[in-house]
């Protein structure tokens, strides 16, 4: 990149303009799925396994994040590795948007409990007309499914594990005071980085029950296409930020020394394509004809009636 004051100043400038964009963009991204389920009175049609892997996984990026800008450890091992481009590339506003990202997430878990909304308990006769079998496995059920279980589980106790060898590491190093360590050796920086990845592996799979959900109902109803066009121009806006930053400390190892990021935009990326083709041009009829049918469906569970009561 050129170095010239004025160039440098408006590169710094875009960056931070496309960070606080994007973290706007994401972040409206998470009002359209609860305030349609608050609409609708129900999460049907919602996957239970986004909404339960989403905490876990903001969680792990608020941590991660929060140790990127504010830990004198992370920090002093993230420079040691990238001696041309000592500051991590993390920002401000990426931890606004996962602290709000994980606050909204905790809002949608807690709507698969209907009694905490004061919401009407869906009965299984409707469940059977608005989505069949395979897409209610597809979804998770009502709790989630066990792949999430093990997923989320199995992660915890990875990074757990990794904390606790780190630390035996450490004090083991620090008793024999060695001071030519090698900046690559396992350290506090890789639990950190282990908690990014549980992010990305979390983000990777959230998505697919969701989109199976839709193929096998051949319907995105009750699933808040808006979203999707908000995450779309957040995934955009912040690979472009992490390029900019990268491109002004004139080292791209910037750009992969961030890898929840990176990956998160572009996992994000290719799912929000699908969920769009399924939207706009796979199932718009059958999208149309669901949201018919669950309104007509659903006006005797709001006002405590049955349809046989009705007749």
């Amino acid at each position: 990149m050129p170095n010239s004051p004025d160039t440098i100043a408006l590169a710094t400038q875009l960056s931070r303009l496309f960070g606080w964009i994007y973290t706007t963009s994401w972040s409206l991204s998470f009002y359209p799925q609860p305030l349609l389920n608050i609409k609708r009175r129900s999460t049907h049609g919602f996957s239970p396994d986004f909404a339960f892997s989403n905490v876990l996984g903001f969680a792990a990026l608020t941590a991660s994040t929060s140790a990127f800008l504010y830990s004198p450890v992370i920090r002093s091992e993230y420079a040691a590795r990238h001696p041309r481009s000592p500051q991590p590339t993390a920002r401000v506003n990426d931890l606004a948007f996962a602290a709000h990202a994980l606050f909204w997430t905790v809002v949608m878990a807690s709507q698969f409990w209907p009694r905490l909304w004061g919401w009407p308990k869906q009965s299984s006769r409707a469940q059977e007309e608005t989505g069949d079998e395979e897409a209610q496995e597809a979804l998770g059920g009502k709790r989630g499914s066990w792949v999430c279980k093990v997923l989320c589980l199995g992660g915890i106790l990875a990074v757990a594990v990794m904390s606790i060898i780190v630390g035996i590491k450490k004090r083991s190093s620090n008793d024999k005071k060695d001071e030519r360590a090698n900046p690559y050796d396992l350290a506090w920086i890789d639990v950190v980085y282990a908690l990014q990845y549980l992010k990305l592996a979390l983000t990777m799979y959230k998505y697919s029950p969701q989109a199976l959900s839709n193929y096998f109902r051949k319907s995105t109803a009750g699933w808040a296409i808006g979203q999707i066009l908000f995450d779309t121009a957040g995934c955009i806006l912040s690979l472009g930020q992490l390029a900019i930053d990268s491109a002004l400390q004139d080292d791209w190892s910037g750009f992969f020394g961030n890898p929840a990021k990176l990956g998160l935009a572009f996992i994000s990326l290719f799912f929000d394509i699908v969920f769009l083709v399924q939207h706009y041009i796979l199932y718009g009829d059958g999208q149309k004809e669901m949201e018919g049918k669950t309104d007509d469906e659903r006006t005797p569970l709001i006002n405590g009636q049955s349809r046989q009561d009705r007749v």
